[in-house]
């Protein structure tokens, strides 16, 4: 690559691409996938092993087919996938709740393993339970591709057991399905580059991630709580807005490139500073008010609105425990912390599986 090329690189893909353009990207050994994509009723599938691409073509589905043609071994139980429009759960089982993983595979098993969400072979293990992840499972990391493949195999083992696993869309899924990859890891970079392909047409429509991600809603509400990746701005409120419209003006709003026309205003709305997946304001010293903060609870019938997006050095609560900020910071690859209800109970899970009050952190 020449010094002009590594230059534009950069200024494409941000700050974290510099010392990936200054190296020698010829002597970095890259592995990763599997990217499957459904073509004519086969399925296709590539990877990167060894920094080189391979294909393989004409394969037919089979439920719960083992794909280990990449190193990662994925076993594939649907390739058809419905958009998720049951956004309100009430359930007496265990609520699980974390966010952020950005790409720190490792970080995140220890975590769930230790927390009784998975078990020592990384199966589901939460039985009825719900396990909420409010997105950002992309970017900064380098195994980002282990995770979505990993919670897409423990969400068919949830459901099989009769419980959940609610993936919601974070603002780093949404820019990757736009092509704003400036946060990518450099790997990533390479893994297009060998592979000819624009990063995130890997998740176009007709790819099995790229779908299953499309198929995700932007919030969810189970008992007494609204998750969103960033928040919920008072200003839904005044619109009048339900937790169906939200969504609904979200997804129909998600890729650009992919909606006829621009996003109309209540998209735009959706996908800015005070959209779900953006907002910090319940957060933030000069974000929403403690009178804003109850008429959304009142306006949406919830005692607790349960964030990510927001990085903090532990779980915890905000506005006398109004707010609850699960971004623990696992992006850093050093800890993390979960979030468990049960019942009227609610306390953080640490790394070592140690269960500490919440504290409030007004």
């Amino acid at each position: 690559m020449s010094n002009i090329g590594k230059w534009l690189l950069i200024g494409l893909l941000g700050a974290s691409a510099l010392s990936y353009a200054k190296g020698d990207e010829q002597s970095m050994v890259v592995s990763d996938g599997p990217y499957i994509k459904k073509q004519k009723g086969e399925l296709s599938v590539e990877c990167v092993i060894n920094s080189q691409a391979k294909r393989y073509q004409g394969l037919s589905f089979i439920a719960r087919m083992q794909i280990d043609h990449c190193g990662y071994p994925v076993t594939l139980s649907n390739i058809d996938f419905i958009e998720k429009t049951t956004l309100i759960f009430n359930t007496k089982q265990r609520v699980v709740a974390t966010s952020d993983f950005h790409g720190q595979y490792a970080i995140m098993k220890r975590l769930l393993q230790s927390n009784g969400v998975i078990d020592r072979d990384g199966n589901w293990a939460l039985g009825k339970g719900h396990f909420v992840i409010t997105g950002d499972i992309f970017d900064r990391g380098a195994k980002v591709t282990e995770i979505l493949w990993f919670v897409y195999q423990l969400e068919q083992q949830a459901k099989a057991a009769g419980g959940y696993v609610h993936l919601l869309l974070g603002n780093h899924e949404v820019m990757v399905l736009n092509g704003n990859l400036r946060y990518l890891h450099p790997k990533y970079i390479d893994v297009a580059r060998i592979l000819e392909t624009p990063f995130e047409l890997l998740f176009d429509k007709g790819s099995v991630l790229g779908d299953w991600l499309r198929s995700k809603p932007v919030l969810v509400k189970i008992n007494n709580m609204l998750f969103a990746h960033g928040g919920f701005h008072p200003e839904l409120v005044e619109q009048k807005l339900t937790l169906a419209m939200i969504n609904k003006s979200f997804k129909e709003n998600l890729v650009e490139r992919e909606i006829t026309g621009p996003r109309d205003d209540l998209g735009q709305f959706m996908h800015k500073s005070k959209g779900p997946i953006w907002y910090r304001g319940l957060l933030k010293d000069n974000g929403a008010t403690s009178a804003e903060i109850d008429l959304l609870l009142k306006h949406f019938d919830v005692e607790h609105l349960v964030v990510g997006h927001t990085s903090q050095k532990e779980v915890l609560t905000k506005h006398q425990g109004r707010v609850i900020a699960i971004d623990s910071s696992i992006k850093r690859g050093q800890y993390g912390e979960v979030l468990i209800v049960d019942g009227d109970k609610k306390w953080r899970g640490t790394l070592d599986g140690k269960q500490l009050p919440l504290k409030n952190r007004d």
